[in-house]
Protein backbone atom coordinates (compact mmCIF):
# COMPACT_ATOMS: atom_id res chain seq x y z
CA UNK A 1 0.00 0.00 0.00
CA UNK A 2 1.25 3.47 -0.72
CA UNK A 3 3.45 2.49 -3.78
CA UNK A 4 2.81 3.56 -7.27
CA UNK A 5 3.23 1.31 -9.92
CA UNK A 6 5.33 2.44 -12.59
CA UNK A 7 5.50 -0.66 -14.79
CA UNK A 8 3.39 0.96 -17.84
CA UNK A 9 5.64 3.61 -18.04
CA UNK A 10 8.45 1.44 -18.34
CA UNK A 11 6.99 -0.74 -20.84
CA UNK A 12 9.47 0.38 -24.36
CA UNK A 13 12.25 0.38 -21.58
CA UNK A 14 11.19 -3.88 -20.53
CA UNK A 15 10.66 -4.46 -23.97
CA UNK A 16 13.76 -2.93 -25.47
CA UNK A 17 15.91 -5.17 -23.06
CA UNK A 18 14.30 -8.45 -23.76
CA UNK A 19 14.83 -7.83 -27.15
CA UNK A 20 18.77 -7.27 -26.54
CA UNK A 21 18.23 -10.67 -24.90
CA UNK A 22 16.66 -12.63 -27.39
CA UNK A 23 13.65 -13.46 -24.95
CA UNK A 24 11.13 -11.83 -27.73
CA UNK A 25 12.12 -12.77 -31.59
CA UNK A 26 11.19 -9.72 -32.84
CA UNK A 27 10.57 -5.88 -31.82
CA UNK A 28 6.12 -5.04 -31.04
CA UNK A 29 5.28 -3.03 -33.41
CA UNK A 30 4.37 -0.68 -30.93
CA UNK A 31 7.77 0.30 -30.10
CA UNK A 32 8.28 3.45 -32.01
CA UNK A 33 4.84 4.46 -31.57
CA UNK A 34 5.65 5.11 -27.56
CA UNK A 35 8.76 5.91 -28.32
CA UNK A 36 7.20 8.81 -30.59
CA UNK A 37 4.16 9.55 -28.22
CA UNK A 38 5.34 8.29 -24.50
CA UNK A 39 2.94 7.75 -21.85
CA UNK A 40 2.28 10.77 -19.78
CA UNK A 41 4.72 11.36 -16.57
CA UNK A 42 2.10 13.06 -14.92
CA UNK A 43 0.79 10.37 -12.34
CA UNK A 44 -2.06 12.60 -10.92
CA UNK A 45 -5.78 13.48 -12.39
CA UNK A 46 -6.36 17.24 -12.73
CA UNK A 47 -9.68 18.71 -12.35
CA UNK A 48 -11.64 18.91 -15.66
CA UNK A 49 -12.54 21.99 -16.69
CA UNK A 50 -15.81 22.81 -16.34
CA UNK A 51 -18.30 23.70 -19.29
CA UNK A 52 -19.26 27.53 -18.99
CA UNK A 53 -23.08 28.69 -19.88
CA UNK A 54 -23.02 31.89 -21.66
CA UNK A 55 -25.83 33.87 -22.49
CA UNK A 56 -26.36 36.31 -25.60
CA UNK A 57 -28.24 39.60 -25.05
CA UNK A 58 -29.18 42.81 -26.49
CA UNK A 59 -28.78 46.00 -24.88
CA UNK A 60 -29.60 49.78 -25.45
CA UNK A 61 -26.42 51.99 -25.99
CA UNK A 62 -26.83 55.76 -24.52
CA UNK A 63 -26.58 57.21 -28.26
CA UNK A 64 -30.06 54.69 -29.90
CA UNK A 65 -28.07 52.14 -31.06
CA UNK A 66 -28.23 48.36 -29.88
CA UNK A 67 -25.44 46.03 -29.32
CA UNK A 68 -25.33 41.89 -28.74
CA UNK A 69 -22.57 41.20 -25.37
CA UNK A 70 -21.87 37.44 -24.81
CA UNK A 71 -22.10 37.01 -21.07
CA UNK A 72 -21.57 33.89 -18.27
CA UNK A 73 -24.46 32.56 -17.31
CA UNK A 74 -25.28 33.34 -13.16
CA UNK A 75 -24.60 29.61 -12.01
CA UNK A 76 -25.56 29.31 -8.46
CA UNK A 77 -22.92 28.69 -5.65
CA UNK A 78 -21.55 25.07 -4.62
CA UNK A 79 -20.92 23.63 -1.15
CA UNK A 80 -17.07 23.13 -1.05
CA UNK A 81 -16.08 19.51 -0.18
CA UNK A 82 -13.09 18.30 1.51
CA UNK A 83 -12.75 15.24 -2.17
CA UNK A 84 -13.86 16.19 -5.20
CA UNK A 85 -17.09 14.60 -6.65
CA UNK A 86 -17.54 12.92 -10.09
CA UNK A 87 -13.88 13.57 -10.90
CA UNK A 88 -13.58 10.88 -13.46
CA UNK A 89 -17.05 11.15 -15.02
CA UNK A 90 -17.35 13.00 -18.45
CA UNK A 91 -18.32 16.94 -18.46
CA UNK A 92 -21.87 17.68 -18.23
CA UNK A 93 -22.41 20.10 -20.83
CA UNK A 94 -24.82 22.74 -20.29
CA UNK A 95 -27.30 24.96 -22.56
CA UNK A 96 -28.96 28.29 -21.86
CA UNK A 97 -32.46 26.62 -23.53
CA UNK A 98 -32.03 23.98 -20.54
CA UNK A 99 -33.41 26.28 -17.63
CA UNK A 100 -36.41 27.93 -20.10
CA UNK A 101 -36.93 24.26 -21.06
CA UNK A 102 -37.52 23.42 -17.72
CA UNK A 103 -39.47 26.38 -16.63
CA UNK A 104 -41.97 25.90 -19.96
CA UNK A 105 -42.48 21.74 -18.68
CA UNK A 106 -42.42 22.33 -14.77
CA UNK A 107 -45.55 24.97 -15.36
CA UNK A 108 -47.39 22.79 -18.22
CA UNK A 109 -47.16 19.29 -17.20
CA UNK A 110 -49.39 18.07 -19.47
CA UNK A 111 -47.61 18.96 -22.72
CA UNK A 112 -45.82 16.17 -21.96
CA UNK A 113 -48.38 13.83 -22.59
CA UNK A 114 -48.90 14.76 -25.99
CA UNK A 115 -48.05 12.75 -28.83
CA UNK A 116 -44.94 13.48 -30.83
CA UNK A 117 -43.19 12.37 -33.23
CA UNK A 118 -39.51 12.49 -33.27
CA UNK A 119 -38.43 10.94 -36.72
CA UNK A 120 -36.82 14.07 -38.38
CA UNK A 121 -36.56 13.99 -42.12
CA UNK A 122 -33.34 15.74 -42.66
CA UNK A 123 -32.37 16.58 -39.64
CA UNK A 124 -31.46 19.90 -40.15
CA UNK A 125 -34.99 21.66 -39.50
CA UNK A 126 -33.40 23.93 -37.46
CA UNK A 127 -31.58 25.67 -40.47
CA UNK A 128 -35.38 26.37 -42.00
CA UNK A 129 -36.79 28.20 -38.89
CA UNK A 130 -36.91 31.41 -38.35
CA UNK A 131 -38.45 32.43 -35.15
CA UNK A 132 -38.99 36.08 -35.73
CA UNK A 133 -42.15 35.24 -37.24
CA UNK A 134 -43.51 33.40 -34.54
CA UNK A 135 -44.00 30.11 -33.23
CA UNK A 136 -45.58 28.10 -36.26
CA UNK A 137 -42.68 26.46 -38.28
CA UNK A 138 -42.40 24.78 -41.43
CA UNK A 139 -42.47 21.01 -40.94
CA UNK A 140 -41.47 21.38 -37.16
CA UNK A 141 -45.65 20.82 -35.06
CA UNK A 142 -46.26 23.70 -32.10
CA UNK A 143 -44.84 21.82 -29.00
CA UNK A 144 -43.36 23.45 -25.99
CA UNK A 145 -39.62 23.12 -27.90
CA UNK A 146 -41.66 25.75 -30.20
CA UNK A 147 -42.06 28.36 -26.96
CA UNK A 148 -38.39 27.57 -25.54
CA UNK A 149 -37.16 28.73 -28.94
CA UNK A 150 -39.07 31.48 -29.63
CA UNK A 151 -38.45 32.78 -25.63
CA UNK A 152 -34.46 32.13 -26.78
CA UNK A 153 -34.89 34.30 -29.94
CA UNK A 154 -36.99 37.24 -28.11
CA UNK A 155 -34.13 37.36 -25.02
CA UNK A 156 -31.38 37.31 -28.19
CA UNK A 157 -32.98 40.11 -30.33
CA UNK A 158 -34.72 42.32 -28.13
CA UNK A 159 -32.92 44.76 -25.98
CA UNK A 160 -33.47 44.73 -22.61
CA UNK A 161 -35.88 42.26 -22.07
CA UNK A 162 -36.05 40.22 -19.17
CA UNK A 163 -36.71 36.08 -19.21
CA UNK A 164 -40.16 36.58 -17.40
CA UNK A 165 -41.37 39.11 -20.32
CA UNK A 166 -39.93 37.37 -23.09
CA UNK A 167 -41.39 33.67 -21.07
CA UNK A 168 -45.13 35.68 -20.55
CA UNK A 169 -44.91 37.17 -24.75
CA UNK A 170 -43.94 33.22 -26.10
CA UNK A 171 -46.72 31.91 -23.45
CA UNK A 172 -49.67 34.40 -25.03
CA UNK A 173 -48.87 33.05 -28.33
CA UNK A 174 -48.48 29.42 -27.94
CA UNK A 175 -51.95 29.61 -26.02
CA UNK A 176 -53.81 31.56 -28.72
CA UNK A 177 -52.29 28.55 -31.32
CA UNK A 178 -53.81 25.91 -29.38
CA UNK A 179 -57.27 27.62 -28.86
CA UNK A 180 -57.48 27.84 -32.49
CA UNK A 181 -56.03 24.02 -32.93
CA UNK A 182 -58.89 22.94 -30.66
CA UNK A 183 -61.62 24.86 -32.02
CA UNK A 184 -60.61 23.14 -35.45
CA UNK A 185 -60.66 19.80 -34.34
CA UNK A 186 -64.59 20.96 -32.86
CA UNK A 187 -65.53 22.20 -36.08
CA UNK A 188 -64.38 19.47 -37.70
CA UNK A 189 -66.09 16.70 -35.93
CA UNK A 190 -69.06 18.51 -35.93
CA UNK A 191 -68.98 18.75 -39.61
CA UNK A 192 -68.42 14.97 -39.46
CA UNK A 193 -71.26 14.03 -37.37
CA UNK A 194 -73.55 15.96 -39.92
CA UNK A 195 -72.17 14.56 -42.75
CA UNK A 196 -73.18 10.80 -41.13
CA UNK A 197 -70.14 9.79 -39.10
CA UNK A 198 -70.18 7.87 -36.02
CA UNK A 199 -67.47 8.94 -33.81
CA UNK A 200 -65.87 6.12 -31.17
CA UNK A 201 -66.37 6.04 -27.91
CA UNK A 202 -64.14 8.16 -25.71
CA UNK A 203 -62.13 6.98 -22.65
CA UNK A 204 -64.04 8.07 -20.51
CA UNK A 205 -67.16 6.11 -21.86
CA UNK A 206 -65.34 2.93 -22.43
CA UNK A 207 -64.27 3.23 -18.68
CA UNK A 208 -68.24 3.71 -17.86
CA UNK A 209 -68.50 0.41 -20.03
CA UNK A 210 -66.44 -1.62 -18.56
CA UNK A 211 -67.52 -0.11 -14.77
CA UNK A 212 -71.11 -1.24 -15.64
CA UNK A 213 -70.63 -4.74 -16.83
CA UNK A 214 -67.98 -5.34 -14.07
CA UNK A 215 -71.39 -3.85 -11.76
CA UNK A 216 -73.87 -5.97 -13.57
CA UNK A 217 -72.17 -9.06 -12.79
CA UNK A 218 -71.56 -8.62 -9.26
CA UNK A 219 -75.41 -7.92 -9.14
CA UNK A 220 -75.84 -11.62 -10.67
CA UNK A 221 -73.25 -13.01 -8.23
CA UNK A 222 -74.86 -10.80 -4.86
CA UNK A 223 -78.71 -12.05 -5.96
CA UNK A 224 -77.19 -15.93 -6.62
CA UNK A 225 -75.94 -15.79 -3.19
CA UNK A 226 -78.89 -14.02 -1.73
CA UNK A 227 -80.99 -16.82 -3.15
CA UNK A 228 -78.71 -19.99 -1.76
CA UNK A 229 -78.34 -18.16 1.66
CA UNK A 230 -82.08 -18.26 2.00
CA UNK A 231 -82.19 -21.56 1.22
CA UNK A 232 -79.72 -22.87 3.57
CA UNK A 233 -81.66 -20.93 5.82
CA UNK A 234 -84.68 -22.54 5.20
CA UNK A 235 -83.24 -25.74 5.06
CA UNK A 236 -82.09 -25.85 8.48
CA UNK A 237 -85.14 -24.34 10.24
CA UNK A 238 -86.99 -26.59 8.11
CA UNK A 239 -89.34 -23.96 6.49
CA UNK A 240 -90.18 -23.34 2.81
CA UNK A 241 -89.27 -20.42 1.49
CA UNK A 242 -92.11 -17.33 1.06
CA UNK A 243 -93.39 -16.00 -1.89
CA UNK A 244 -90.64 -13.38 -2.25
CA UNK A 245 -88.42 -15.65 -3.14
CA UNK A 246 -90.54 -17.84 -5.76
CA UNK A 247 -90.54 -14.29 -7.21
CA UNK A 248 -86.88 -14.12 -7.43
CA UNK A 249 -86.87 -17.71 -9.00
CA UNK A 250 -89.53 -17.42 -11.10
CA UNK A 251 -87.98 -13.74 -12.28
CA UNK A 252 -84.34 -15.74 -13.32
CA UNK A 253 -86.16 -18.00 -14.72
CA UNK A 254 -87.73 -16.03 -17.00
CA UNK A 255 -84.67 -13.52 -17.51
CA UNK A 256 -86.37 -10.69 -15.84
CA UNK A 257 -84.64 -8.81 -12.40
CA UNK A 258 -87.55 -8.27 -9.87
CA UNK A 259 -87.06 -5.26 -7.70
CA UNK A 260 -86.36 -5.46 -4.35
CA UNK A 261 -86.25 -2.41 -2.07
CA UNK A 262 -84.94 0.84 -2.49
CA UNK A 263 -81.98 1.31 -5.04
CA UNK A 264 -78.60 2.34 -4.87
CA UNK A 265 -79.26 6.16 -5.67
CA UNK A 266 -77.82 7.72 -7.94
CA UNK A 267 -77.59 4.84 -10.18
CA UNK A 268 -81.17 3.64 -10.24
CA UNK A 269 -80.50 0.37 -9.78
CA UNK A 270 -82.29 -2.39 -7.44
CA UNK A 271 -80.61 -3.19 -4.46
CA UNK A 272 -80.29 -7.32 -4.13
CA UNK A 273 -79.94 -7.11 -0.23
CA UNK A 274 -83.44 -5.19 0.47
CA UNK A 275 -85.74 -7.07 2.52
CA UNK A 276 -83.27 -9.60 3.61
CA UNK A 277 -83.49 -8.78 7.44
CA UNK A 278 -87.46 -9.40 7.32
CA UNK A 279 -87.30 -12.69 5.83
CA UNK A 280 -84.54 -13.16 8.53
CA UNK A 281 -86.91 -12.46 11.17
CA UNK A 282 -90.12 -13.99 9.64
CA UNK A 283 -87.92 -17.50 9.28
CA UNK A 284 -86.76 -16.85 12.97
CA UNK A 285 -90.26 -16.30 14.39
CA UNK A 286 -91.12 -19.61 12.56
Amino acid sequence: MGRINLTPLRVRRRALADLQANRIPIAPVWLDVVADIPPAQILTRQQPQQHVVTQTRTRSLPDGRTEKVTLPAPTPRKRKSAKPSRLFAPVEIKYEEDKLRKQFFSDHPWELARPRVVVETTGNQHATSDYSKGLLQPNVPLSGESVVQRQLHLLQTVPDITEPQAYDMARREFYVLRRQEATKRRIAKEEAMHMGAQPEMSILQWSMKIENKHYNDWEEWSRQQVVEQMQRSAAFSGEVMNAEDNVLREGAGQGQRPQLGAGFGMRGRSDPFAGEAERRASVNVA
